[in-house]
């Protein structure tokens, strides 16, 4: 056997203009990272370039992905592009697979100086979907747009990569390998770890596990179906819920990671996990839950198929917060949203004394306010939830969080949240996805909407659907200056805020691989009429939009792809 040093390589390349990270990292058709030269290799080498020598010098990195078609190959290039660019250990998931909350934990218990993310979170996978890779920085957070400015950069300019060729690890097989490369002093090292129990372990001193279990296993224990849509969280699912709290092992469904998630979408709304709300119609289960691709986003389900809004999700995780043991202690420091998510969660704020914040979308924001000490829990529309423990959304904590709730209260979902809405008001919130829309259309349409809504003649006008009248208030691209070191966000979507507070955004979203999604989010608040159908409520709104947009006439689409 030959035990000669490896051989470290310099290999020239040419860039490609399109590895611009976007909210999410840097996500393409597979065949993309497949069919062109070097895609991976130059974007990898963009990272460790972007990243001073002197920090990256023996440093520690975490690796994982959710699984995906792709996801094996890409961890052999990380692997020997982090030995030949100065890297001194690899921490990386059993086979590969580590869900994005757990990547986050990691990163932050072993003082990593980041981690790279393989994963195209809720967009669907295979050959013939997509692949992404995105790079956490040592927070445990989802890098800044100043690091991925940098990246792009380096991407744009790239003319050569380093990479170890001969070098081979081991997915399978838990515990520490060695490798000597030529010209290095110490050697390299990898480190497969258990994919869950650090991050299990984090969940132990957050949650009372005793009280969840009696609950979830005990004499008059609760029924639940949760749906992993066959990504990563599955065996999160079964080693934490089902062995740990007791639950029976048929209450998690679509639990083994595979690489095209069986085929679906795995996104966890209404439409992707329609299999899951079907079972619960007939009333055999209390509570349901679906989780996505990565394991960060959540739906929350009750008895028959009772839908809590991700909006409406955050501000009953918020008014119940000490329900948490983990919120017992640190008390809490602030809540935030997502600017397109609904002001259900302002309400709660407002009412207990705690300082609201809102953000354009992107977890990177909430984790500047988190480091800083100034917010616990936070919110997305999109369905994404989370606290303080890490820096990414995560969508067992919700689950866990959920379930702390009801086990205290004793009361179903849909009587907390009805309480929920009788105690503040109700925020009916709908969202509208175009999806693979032509990206020159979108942006000639949002362009040409931009210019209408800053036309100082747009405030004060009024558009009237049926016996409803609406008057614009406010019309404006979403700015952010971050309270924490006043850098400031632009052009973060279009914002029409009409005098009954009712609101109507438009955004060109960052999570696509292919064409743009068009997104139309309608937000409206009602006192006294709090027990409705949501589309019924915002039909009015929704015409409006429709209206003040042309967009089925400037996209070419006549609705839309999906409805939440």
């Amino acid at each position: 056997m030959d035990n000669s040093p490896l051989q470290v390589l310099t290999v020239p390349t040419a860039p490609y203009p399109d590895q611009r990270p976007g909210t999410s990292g840097l996500r393409k058709k597979v065949y993309v990272f497949q069919s062109r030269r070097n895609y991976l290799h130059n974007f990898i080498q963009s990272i460790f370039s972007s990243i001073d020598l002197r920090d990256r010098q023996g440093s520690t990195v975490v690796v994982g992905g959710d699984g995906r078609f792709f996801n094996t190959t890409a961890i052999e290039v990380i692997v020997q592009m982090a030995a030949a660019n100065g890297v001194g250990r690899l921490i990386i998931g059993h086979h590969g697979i580590m869900s994005t909350p757990a990547i986050s934990c990691v990163i932050r218990k072993y003082k990593a100086i980041g981690g790279i993310i393989l994963t195209a979170s809720h967009n669907p996978g295979g050959p013939e979907g997509d692949f992404g890779i995105k790079f956490n920085t040592a927070n445990g957070g989802p890098a800044k747009e100043a690091v991925t400015n940098k990246i792009f950069q380096i991407s744009r300019t790239i003319e050569e990569f380093a990479i170890c060729p001969g070098l081979h690890v081991d997915l399978t097989t838990l515990g520490k390998q060695t490798f000597d490369l030529e010209n290095k002093f110490k050697p390299f090292t990898v480190e497969i770890v258990d994919s869950v129990e650090s991050y299990a372990n984090l969940l132990r001193n957050i949650f009372d596990f005793a009280a969840l279990k009696e609950f979830l296993s005990g004499e008059n224990h609760i029924k639940i179906r949760l749906d992993s849509m066959h990504g990563v969280l599955g065996p999160y699912v079964k080693r934490i819920v089902c062995e740990e709290l007791g639950c029976p092992v048929n209450s998690a469904i679509n639990c083994v990671p595979m690489e095209d998630f069986g085929g679906q979408h795995p996104d966890p709304n209404l439409t992707y996990a329609a299999d899951l709300v079907d079972s619960m119609r007939d009333g055999q289960y209390d509570f349901g839950a679906a989780f996505d691709g990565d394991g960060d986003r959540n739906m929350i389900l009750g008895k028959h198929g009772f839908f809590v809004s991700p909006p409406d999700s955050v501000a009953v995780i918020a008014d119940n917060i000490f329900c948490i043991p983990y919120f017992q202690h640190t008390g809490v420091r602030g809540f935030a949203r997502s600017m397109p998510t609904s002001s259900a969660l302002d309400r709660v704020a407002k009412a207990t004394k705690i300082e609201l914040y809102e953000t354009p979308t992107g977890w990177k924001f909430f984790g500047n306010l988190m480091d800083a000490g100034r917010l616990s829990l936070c919110g997305e529309e999109s369905f994404g939830t989370g606290g303080d423990h890490i820096r990414e959304k995560d969508g067992l904590w919700a689950v866990l969080a959920w379930l702390s709730i009801l086990a205290t209260r004793r009361k179903s979902v849909e009587d907390i949240l009805k309480d929920h809405w009788l105690k503040y008001g109700r925020n009916y919130f709908t969202r509208y996805d175009y999806e693979n829309v032509d990206i020159d259309a979108a942006c000639e349409m949002m362009e040409d909407l931009e210019i209408m809504i800053s036309d100082k003649s747009f405030v004060k006008q009024r558009f009237a659907v049926e016996d409803k009248i609406y008057q614009v208030e406010k019309a404006d691209n979403f700015e952010y200056t971050d309270p924490v070191d006043s850098t400031i966000t632009r052009n973060q979507g279009l914002r029409i805020i009409f005098s009954d507070g009712s609101r109507i955004i438009y955004r060109l979203s960052g999570t696509g691989s292919d064409g743009a999604t068009v997104r139309i989010y309608i937000d409206s608040y009602e006192k006294e009429q709090i027990f409705e159908d949501t589309q019924v409520m915002l039909a009015p709104l929704a015409t409006i939009a429709l209206k003040i947009s042309q967009l089925h006439h400037r996209t070419g689409r006549s609705g839309p792809s999906v409805i939440t």
